[in-house]
């Protein structure tokens, strides 16, 4: 049975125990986890197993596979400690949820267009789109309205739509609803300021934005 993802049940917890359910080399998988793992272009997090930084965390299906330090010397049925950056996962979060607000305008505004890319890591966000045109020039819109919707500190109800596949989604009342599987805030207000800049050339018809927090 894959890992339990405490991430999505309390994406806040710092620490948690588990056991490990099997290993091969430095590779080890666990029965329950706060430990995100690369998926739909929020980066993983940083951490340790049991004093053991995480090298690389890899999904695969519903499992999350481990990569430590070599001389761990953990085995199937020890009992472990997992621990997160939590300075880094608090700023993907924010920079994640505020990509997901900014996506949403941009598809509710400006007719859903094509995405071909999307990164959050803990310095910036981007999004990458099928788009004619300088994209810069919608930005002031996009701030505008991003702006108002974390001053007014929504909830984010974030819940499986289908806990068996693990299909999750976030939702705002009377903003949207949205599939997505990462790690998210439980209020708006948590982002704070951000700011908009136009990304590198794509190529034709290929535009960017990037989105970075204030004060960090």
């Amino acid at each position: 049975m894959a890992a339990k993802k405490i991430f999505w049940e309390d994406p806040y917890l710092r620490e948690v125990s588990a056991t490990v359910t099997g290993q091969e080399d430095n590779v080890i998988t666990l029965d329950r986890t706060i430990a995100f793992a690369f998926s739909g272009g929020q980066a993983s997090d940083s951490g340790t197993i049991d004093g053991y930084r995480i090298l690389d965390a890899n999904l695969c299906g519903r499992e999350i596979y481990y990569t430590l330090e070599q001389g761990h010397g953990l085995r199937a049925g020890d009992k472990v400690i997992v621990k997160i950056d939590w300075d880094k996962r608090y700023k993907i979060m924010k920079l994640h949820f505020a990509a997901e607000i900014i996506l949403e305008l941009v598809n509710q505004h400006f007719g859903r267009p094509e995405k071909i890319g999307a990164n959050i890591t803990e310095d910036k966000a981007r999004l990458d789109f099928i788009w004619e045109g300088n994209i810069s020039e919608i930005f002031p819109f996009l701030e505008d309205r991003a702006r108002e919707l974390i001053k007014n500190d929504l909830d984010i109800i974030s819940e499986f739509e289908d806990e068996e596949k693990e299909l999750r989604y976030w939702m705002i009342e009377g903003f949207g609803k949205v599939p997505c599987s990462g790690t998210h805030l439980r209020k708006t207000g948590e982002i704070g300021e951000i700011f908009l800049k136009r990304g590198k050339s794509l190529g034709r018809n290929k535009e960017r934005i990037e989105i970075y927090l204030k004060n960090t």
